[in-house]
């Protein structure tokens, strides 16, 4: 007899499915790395949602049927409540079968006591019967009269609530004026903006009809962004593409639809459109909105024209590439890999101008402060700020206790921020060592960070300089980034929050969560003004270039476009 057995390269493909599918890409991607999953031959159409799942209780069940079936001298009809979830996974089928007769004896001598007993008592159901009926009549009787008493009682208290209910209306109408000039009030400080479900309530509703959804992607969509020079919206897919799509001007909506001329296919494979080592991981527009950049799960960044055109592909990474960045001059690319690297490629030859080898583990983001420096950070929980031309680090960030997840330079590229798996933010300055300010009061890892749209260069110099941190707690958090304080705590979703983008305005804040719900908060009250309900988690949420429009990218394979007015 023979039996099916499963390779570890199967297995491996499982697990890495797995965490896809959980949420968990940066381990997925470091497990797909170290694994090899790019170069194993399966085809993942093939593989069905959650298969290590089913695989593992399919063979729980086996373990359970395998110790019943070999037991000779017992029934295996329900002999399968006998055995736990962690026996059969900490013993071997004899000791099951051990476990199985213990329990079927005792379940045997139990049965015959309970057949002694039997006997005796039927004698003295007999005795008890009459005297049962007996009692039972007197109890009857007894509650006859309780009820009557009850309904009597009752019809007193709602006399004396309708006497109430005529004070109140009356009390009601003699404020009602003094209510309406108290209506529109807003409480300051942080306890009072922590969102309730009360104040939840008030959000205006985005309906289905009044959002235009981009169809075209085959698998989980994990980033967006608009053009910052007019209509066009770019995708990144694990469907091996990206797609660039031309919205309409005017409203969104149901009957708004995308189709070509006005959406190009960025194909990031030559063959099966399968590969998972092709999963567009991250993409980025330059400052005309010329050239879009993108990072896929090969190591490999491509460089595309607005209408789809591949201009050239930058081949040195060994791993994924998890973040791309131009600089704002355009002259300089930056890259950061699950190699450790970090490369900035020049714009006018496509050569790599430097590679940066200060991690000790896979870099997750990058970030220009200036034309010619960055910072990168790690799952080695460690933050370097680069210079380009310089062969050592210009700083060295210690301080946080897990992987940094993502840093981001403030407008001015004064500050850095960082936010990591061990739940603190951190801001950062170069004239010091150690972090300026130690945000504490997540309860989870922090996924990502944004700084709002404010000070010296921006269009709005005069608002206060706020950090926003997203978590996997659910909360949104408000930070005074110069006092280093908490300003408020939105609490309107119920799963984790990955991405949070500030309005071009720095009035609001759009979030998006795996609880499939995108918010639109305002930033001055902490409530949510708007919301919209889609069909999948969402994994990136951006506004465009005016403000009047916010994209969503959902697990789901689709975009989602809405209108935003006040």
């Amino acid at each position: 007899m023979t039996h099916s057995t499963i390779t570890s390269t199967e297995l491996n493909y499982l697990v890495f499915r797995y965490l896809q599918e959980s949420g968990l890409t940066h381990a997925a991607f470091a497990l797909g790395y170290e694994a090899g999953i790019n170069k194993c031959a399966i085809d993942g159409n093939q593989v069905p949602p959650g298969a290590l799942i089913t695989l593992v209780q399919k063979g729980l069940q086996y373990i359970e049927l395998e110790a019943n079936l070999d037991n000779a001298d017992v029934d295996a009809d329900d002999d399968f409540s006998f055995l736990q979830p962690l026996d059969l996974i900490t013993k071997d089928v004899n000791e099951l079968q051990q476990i199985i007769k213990a329990k079927k004896k005792e379940k045997v001598q139990k049965e015959c006591d309970k057949d002694k007993n039997k006997d005796s008592m039927i004698a003295q159901d007999r005795d008890q019967q009459f005297e049962g009926e007996r009692v039972r009549e007197r109890q009857d009787r007894d509650a006859a009269q309780e009820k009557e008493k009850e309904m009597m009682e009752v019809d007193n208290e709602q006399e004396r609530e309708k006497e109430k209910e005529e004070e109140k209306e009356k009390q009601h109408m003699e404020s009602k004026d003094k209510t309406k000039l108290d209506e529109h009030e807003v409480s300051r400080g942080p306890e009072q903006m922590d969102i309730t479900p009360s104040s939840q309530s008030l959000a205006c509703e985005i309906s289905r009809s009044e959002v235009t959804i981009l169809e075209g992607h085959s698998s989980e969509v994990f980033a967006c962004a608009w053009s910052p020079a007019g209509s066009l919206l770019a995708s990144g897919s694990g469907d091996s593409t990206a797609r660039i799509w031309k919205i309409p001007d005017g409203p969104c909506g149901k009957d708004v639809q995308v189709l070509p001329p006005n959406v190009h296919v960025l194909k990031h494979f030559k063959g099966r459109t399968n590969e998972k080592s092709k999963d567009v991981t991250t993409l980025d527009w330059n400052g005309e909105g010329t050239l879009l950049a993108t990072g896929s799960y090969d190591g490999q960044a491509r460089i595309w024209s607005p209408d789809g055109e591949l201009r050239n592909t930058l081949v040195k990474h060994r791993g994924p590439i998890f973040s791309l960045k131009w600089n704002k001059k355009g002259d300089f690319l930056l890259s950061g890999s699950v190699d450790k690297t970090a490369i900035v490629w020049d714009t006018k030859t496509w050569e790599c101008k430097q590679q940066f080898e200060y991690h000790s583990a896979p870099t997750l983001d990058v970030d220009w402060r200036n034309n010619y420096s960055f910072a990168t950070c790690s799952t080695d929980t460690m933050i370097y700020v680069c210079k380009i031309g310089e062969t050592h680090p210009v700083k060295a960030f210690s301080g946080h206790k897990a992987e940094v997840n993502a840093i981001k330079w403030d407008p001015t590229g004064s500050l850095l921020a960082s936010c990591s798996d061990d739940g603190t933010a951190k801001i950062w300055s170069l004239k010091q060592d150690k972090c300026l300010h130690d945000f504490k009061d997540h309860s989870k890892e922090i996924y990502t960070i944004r700084w709002r749209p404010t000070g010296q260069g921006t269009n709005n110099p005069n608002q206060q300089l706020v950090l926003a941190s997203a978590s996997f707690d659910s909360t949104i958090k408000l930070w005074d980034a110069e006092q280093g304080r908490l300003l408020c705590s939105l609490n309107g979703h119920r799963q984790p929050v990955y991405s949070v983008a500030f309005s071009p305005n720095g009035e609001y804040l759009a979030s998006g969560s795996l609880d499939q719900s995108l918010h639109i908060w305002s930033v001055k009250e902490g409530r949510i003004l708007k919301t919209y309900k889609g069909r999948g988690g969402i994994f990136e949420v951006c506004w465009n270039r005016e403000g009047d429009k916010i994209a969503a990218c959902f697990a789901n394979s689709s975009i989602c476009v809405m209108d935003f007015r006040m």
